[in-house]
């Protein structure tokens, strides 16, 4: 027998807006970089207000500036991940300028490709710094402004990390132990922090890609041997787009995920599936 209780919703008034962000405002360190810029582009074209943080001030404030010429809300800032008290101040100064903290997408990544039997300790230390700590903290910093605003009446806020498919593959034939190690620490992370600020409905999520194409998967791509034993491994063919890994991460940001914390999206084209 039917619930007499059960209401149906109005999907007209559910349903819309389920991916705009308009009001809303993102952090995103790293987001001048490949991936990094077009995340920040794909967020300011939702609608929300964008600032880019990295270590170089000028290159952020160039995309800050770009976006703004096409009529988009943006800053640049610097902040330096290999240090915690830049990354609070970095926080701290983009919810002082806009008056909120909204959506935290952490951009920030390193590889220094050493084999186990040539790593050394600083390079390591390097890698678990940027990758890893930085994350907890951008991500405790981010969130003293986000509990914050929901405990005011705003909208609960959002977590987004970068990954890899290094999260849950080695890489084999290659010197891949410190960043196979933090994406992999990254993919705890997200499970730990979504669990712990479930309280205050700020949900926590990361999105993982395979090679993209770019800046960073530009080595992979123009040597042939490599590219060819990329693109085998791949079922859809192809390398990742920038665009793909843009359309994970505004889901996780948007309201269409506001019941969805502690998963990790592999944009990937199958290849965990397969391996």
């Amino acid at each position: 027998m039917p619930d007499s209780t059960f209401e149906k919703a109005d999907y007209r008034q559910t349903l819309t807006g389920l991916f705009d962000l308009r009001g809303r405002v993102a952090f995103v360190p790293g987001g001048y970089g490949g991936i990094g810029e077009a995340i920040s582009w794909g967020l300011a074209l939702a609608g929300a207000r964008v600032a880019i943080a990295g270590r170089s001030a000028d290159k952020a404030e160039a995309l800050a500036s770009q976006l703004r010429d096409a009529g988009l809300d943006a800053h640049g800032l610097a902040m330096d991940a290999h240090s915690v008290a830049e990354i609070q101040t970095a926080i701290d100064a983009t919810a002082q300028r806009f008056g909120a903290l909204d959506l935290l997408v952490n951009c920030v990544g390193i590889q220094r490709e050493q084999k186990l039997d040539e790593l050394n300790e600083e390079t390591f230390d390097e890698i678990v710094t940027v990758n890893l700590k930085a994350a907890v903290f951008m991500a405790q910093a981010a969130a003293r402004h986000q509990a914050a605003a929901v405990e005011a009446g705003r909208s609960p806020g959002r977590q987004v990390h970068l990954l890899s498919v290094r999260a849950q593959l080695g890489m084999r034939d290659r010197g891949y132990t410190a960043y196979c190690t933090t994406k992999g620490a990254l993919a705890m992370l997200v499970k730990q922090h979504a669990v712990e600020l479930c309280a205050h409905g700020i949900t926590v999520n990361g999105v993982a890609p395979t090679v993209v194409r770019g800046e960073m998967g530009h080595h992979w791509l123009a040597n042939p041997v490599t590219r060819e034993q990329v693109l085998k491994r791949i079922p859809l063919g192809r390398v990742a787009e920038p665009e793909d890994v843009v359309g994970a991460t505004l889901f996780f940001c948007s309201p269409a995920a506001a019941f969805v914390t502690g998963q990790v999206l592999y944009v990937d084209g199958g290849l965990t599936a397969t391996q």
